[in-house]
């Protein structure tokens, strides 16, 4: 489980390239400080086990499925990425519940400066659209982000100065592709009034009506 707030951008080392699955190592130190093998890293938002670790950077595998549904494929060496240890007891929870399994891409459309703040529209995938809502959270690249308009194509943020700087975000421009990550919270409640729905299907009632949220009073 992570928190969205990025610790340390980190850069690929090197890869190692196979016909559908891929090595990282990568170059980092803050993440690495109290660092075991087996222990999860969130990369770009997806969560990946350490295999071997050295003073400054790990390894880590990623698997068929996480290619094909992540950007990670796009990484080259050198490029830079977004690092977050698992989250720790007992620290403060300074982003929102994330854990790193990325529900899909989305692609910048637009990109606009307002005094200190980058503004970012991203068109995603149809399916995601009904996880978004305005002043709601978001994970993009592993960086936990509030919506700041939903659009009938995907969502607009805006990146306060200290994100800018501190996360990879901040430097996309208009093309680029980023792993998306809608809030559980959301996706345990469609989950939920799904089964419901199921259970009460053919037998409307007020108190069913009442019960998922349509009534008032």
């Amino acid at each position: 489980m992570f928190t969205g707030i990025v610790e340390e951008i980190g850069t690929i080392q090197s890869i190692k390239r196979n016909p559908n699955s891929l090595q990282f190592k990568i170059a980092c130190t803050k993440v690495l400080t109290d660092v075991k093998s087996g222990d999860s890293i969130a990369v770009n938002g997806v969560c990946l086990t350490v295999n071997e670790h050295q003073s400054a950077s790990f390894t880590a595998d990623v698997m068929p499925e996480t290619v094909k549904a992540t950007t990670l494929h796009s990484l080259q060496i050198g490029s830079p990425v977004n690092l977050e240890r698992a989250m720790a007891a007992n620290g403060r929870f300074g982003g929102h519940f994330v854990s790193g399994h990325v529900d899909g891409t989305g692609e910048i459309i637009a990109v606009r400066r307002h005094e200190n703040a980058k503004y970012l529209e991203v068109k995603t995938e149809q399916h995601l659209l009904n996880y978004f809502i305005e002043k709601g959270s978001v994970t993009v690249d592993g960086t936990s982000l509030t919506i700041f308009e939903v659009t009938k194509d995907g969502f607009v943020i805006s990146l306060i100065p200290v994100t800018q700087a501190d996360s990879v975000i901040g430097q996309k421009q208009v093309g680029d592709y980023l792993n998306i990550e809608c809030d559980m919270l959301a996706k345990y409640m469609e989950k939920l009034l799904a089964k419901r729905t199921e259970k009460t299907a053919g037998a409307v009632s007020m108190t069913t009506l009442a019960e998922n949220g349509f009534l008032n009073g």
